[in-house]
């Protein structure tokens, strides 16, 4: 997902592009990697504590609304990054059910990142009875799917997984 981020912040695509990026856990990894671009690094937002799905859900209205009153007309997109751990339901509900979001900022898609080479374990994953399969979750909600990491399977692995 750096790799896609880097490419989406750094390609002469003529667009304005925010990025709010979740990192999950103590270690902030993507940061160092996505705001090395100098240009760009002022439009990256962190949020270090936890997951936007739920914990902080609050603050990604804030962070919206924010971004919109201080350089709303200064951006074509806004790209949430929200971890591989993160539920897209209740972030995709942010755009519908706030009212002040809703206004300044429109949903265009979901866009969900596959690892071919470990897509079908947590796909195939077994959870406990009322505990929904994330993976599952994401590649249901996205409205495009890019498939990474296709060097690392063969052939079949990769028809198995696109079918």
């Amino acid at each position: 997902q750096t790799t896609l981020l880097n490419h989406i912040l750094t390609s002469q695509h003529g667009k304005r592009i925010a990025v709010i990026e979740n990192e999950f856990g103590e270690v902030d990894i993507d940061s160092s990697l996505v705001a090395n671009h100098s240009s760009v690094a002022e439009d990256i937002v962190m949020v270090n504590n936890g997951c936007l799905c739920c914990t902080v859900r609050g603050d990604l209205v804030k962070m919206l609304l924010k971004l919109m009153k201080q350089k709303g007309d200064k951006f074509d997109h806004i790209v949430i990054e929200t971890t591989g751990l993160a539920k897209p339901g209740p972030v995709i509900e942010t755009f519908c059910s706030d009212e002040l979001v809703s206004k300044y900022v429109k949903l265009d898609g979901v866009v969900t990142l596959v690892d071919c080479k470990h897509a079908m374990q947590h796909l195939n994953e077994v959870k406990a009875r009322w505990v929904v399969n994330e993976a599952v979750e994401q590649v249901a909600y996205a409205d495009r799917i890019i498939l990474n990491k296709t060097d690392l399977v063969d052939d079949t692995e990769l028809e198995v997984l696109t079918n």
